[in-house]
């Protein structure tokens, strides 16, 4: 319901021509719309400059599926939907569009068989199914650009063992996980597998667990450009290799990193170097039923961690599963506890500054600065 006016112009031989000035009202948001987010700020003077002028991505898995950006207030500034598809999940990119992994809601919360990019705009800049190219695997949880034409995800990879000495099948199937790099075509560039490590014959729990074994639930770089990966399933994080796919180092339960007694945590989502170049993460705490942020110095020379600092969130926002935790200033986090339908910014004592109920439940929360987004603003 914004009010706009326009002229049109014409240029012709240098005569210029000016109509009268028309106007128009544009519609209201549709009714489904009008009441998905609900920010509260007690002391807004509390906020930094930076969060009140960015922006937040969220998205809708289930159909429709709806990628939103929403500015501190709740305001809902951008919206995109797909129809017969989720989003489920979204990235806003250095390019300044939002990358996606798309799914059905017969797939799985995070998972999914398409992968689209799309600009504010609106525009289809990357369009690729499952079945295209060597885009064969089901892929999920994670969806990076590396560079304009390199896509970056994690996907679902099998594999036939016979497990009848253990009481399985001849044929068994396991599902991990693996790294897999495409370009805009569908044409793979690099492939990683979890099983290029690990024995799953070595797990004596494979019969339980084989359906989704490890459940890699994020994926980004190091500061040297190698990947770290979190797991679910074991409670790790690993760094592996860009290039020759080994494994550099495991942090958390029976890693191979030294880690200080008050580093120890349960299951990690949204695993990455933040600005100050600590290791953090989200924290699912099931194992104290209390979720956290965790930000942790990591010496690889000798494989030593000790923790830079931790975050216990409320426990009435406890988030057994996914979550995200991002910086926004020295003092001022952004985290996501999507079970929760909550979105809260804390500081690193632990005290909550502002927090956003959504309808939906959102994977993650992703702040976009300002700067990223001046092309789009209208003044």
């Amino acid at each position: 319901e914004t009010n706009y006016s326009f002229q049109l112009i014409t240029i012709q031989d240098k005569a210029k021509d000016s109509s009268k000035v028309y106007t128009f009202k544009s519609r209201k948001l549709p009714e489904w719309l009008q009441k998905q987010f609900k920010a509260n700020c007690p002391k807004p003077e509390l906020l930094p400059e930076n969060f009140k002028k960015g922006f937040m991505l969220l998205a809708k898995r289930e159909t429709p599926g709806v990628a939103y950006i929403v500015d501190y207030q709740g305001n809902l500034r951008w919206y995109h939907t797909v129809e017969d598809i989720g989003f489920k999940v979204a990235h806003f990119t250095n390019e300044q569009t939002i990358l996606s992994i798309l799914g059905t809601n017969d797939e799985p919360t995070s998972y999914g068989s398409e992968i689209l990019e799309i600009n504010l705009q609106g525009d289809t800049l990357t369009h690729i199914k499952k079945g295209q190219g060597d885009f064969k695997q089901v892929i999920h949880h994670e969806i990076l650009k590396k560079s304009a034409n390199e896509i970056v995800t994690l996907t679902v990879d099998q594999k036939i063992m016979d497990l009848t000495s253990i009481g399985g099948k001849k044929n068994d199937t396991i599902n991990g996980d693996g790294i897999l790099i495409l370009d805009k075509k569908g044409k793979q560039i690099w492939k990683w597998s979890v099983f290029d490590d690990l024995d799953p014959m070595k797990d004596k729990k494979i019969l339980k667990t084989k359906k989704d074994w490890t459940h890699a639930n994020s994926l980004n770089y190091d500061k040297d450009g190698n990947f770290l990966i979190s797991f679910y399933n074991n409670g790790q994080i690993w760094k592996v290799d860009s290039k020759t796919g080994k494994v550099i180092w495991k942090l958390g339960k029976n890693g191979t990193m030294t880690m200080s007694k008050d580093s120890d945590f349960s299951q990690a989502h949204a695993a990455h170097i933040n600005q100050e170049g600590s290791l953090m993460f989200f924290d699912n705490g099931v194992d104290k039923k209390q979720s956290s942020v965790f930000a942790l110095k990591v010496n690889q020379k000798d494989n030593s961690v000790k923790l830079d600092y931790q975050i216990k969130l409320p426990k009435d926002i406890y988030n057994d599963r996914m979550g995200s935790a991002y910086m926004i200033d020295k003092d001022a986090i952004l985290v996501c506890s999507s079970k929760r339908h909550i979105t809260v910014l804390v500081n690193k004592k632990g005290v909550l500054l502002w927090t956003l109920e959504s309808e939906i439940p959102p994977y993650r929360t992703q702040f976009i600065p300002e700067e990223k987004m001046k092309p789009f603003l209208l003044n």
